[in-house]
């Protein structure tokens, strides 16, 4: 079967002068949320918005919210040190099904998107969409939540990637469950417009063959990845989205 070709995609770039306004600073927590730290927030949430729409993110299918979540999530670990590169981010938006392109891979000091591509989910999330998700040993489940990318190895599926999970009791079982980027041949468009959905893993965010070298080589060693879904369980019980100092679902 004749693998697709995935493109990247450098063709949306950002105009340096919104750069030059934008920060993605945080400001420390102090167990309470003054007007001031409010409305400056809101301006972060503003500026980054319009990155979002710049990028024309929404026509690729990325949620705002998504986007808006990462963003902040992204500015907490690189203000708590655990982020060596803060020009990246990718995000997986699970809300979408698994035959359309929900890993974006953004360089956010150049405004671009890089790669946009498939990526599975675990077999016991869900068939097309995933609902269900686990930080469980043998839950063949994928957990959401932010991550920071580690090193690569050699594995069962090649050239892979280590992921590191930050959020106590959804994925910072990642390591030892083994839940890694990999390449997987059961992720391809061909699969997906045959039955409706590509394969699944056993929990892991696995890429096409074609990009996959191309990626963990853009995202490893200390960037933040973010694997979203409205998911209710993980919405109640994530520290990093609690710890937020504004609802990063404004526009």
């Amino acid at each position: 079967m004749k693998r697709p070709v995935i493109k990247k995609i450098t063709q949306y770039t950002f105009a340096a002068g919104v750069f030059a306004v934008t920060t993605f600073g945080v400001l420390p927590s102090t167990g309470h949320k003054t007007t001031n730290a409010i409305a400056i927030n809101k301006s972060a949430v503003s500026n980054k918005a319009m990155l979002y729409d710049t990028l024309a993110l929404d026509s690729m299918g990325l949620s705002r919210t998504a986007f808006n979540y990462a963003i902040q999530g992204m500015e907490k670990l690189e203000a708590e040190g655990k982020l060596a590169n803060t020009d990246l981010i990718t995000i997986v938006d699970f809300s979408l099904p698994s035959s359309k392109k929900r890993l974006f891979v953004i360089d956010l000091k150049n405004g671009k998107v890089l790669f946009n591509t498939l990526v599975s989910h675990g077999r016991n999330s869900g068939t097309d969409i995933a609902t269900a998700f686990s930080n469980s040993p043998e839950s063949f489940k994928s957990s959401l939540g932010f991550y920071v990318t580690g090193e690569t190895y050699r594995g069962e599926h090649g050239y892979s990637l280590r992921l590191q999970g930050q959020e106590h009791g959804i994925n910072d079982n990642a390591m030892s469950r083994g839940i890694v980027m990999h390449s997987a041949a059961y992720v391809n468009e061909k699969l997906a417009a045959l039955q409706g959905y590509i394969g699944r893993s056993l929990g892991c965010p696995a890429i096409p063959e074609k990009v996959h070298r191309a990626i963990i080589e853009m995202i490893k060693d200390g960037s933040c990845l973010f694997l979203y879904s409205p998911d209710k369980y993980y919405m109640a019980h994530s520290r990093i989205l609690e710890s937020l100092p504004v609802d990063t679902t404004i526009a």
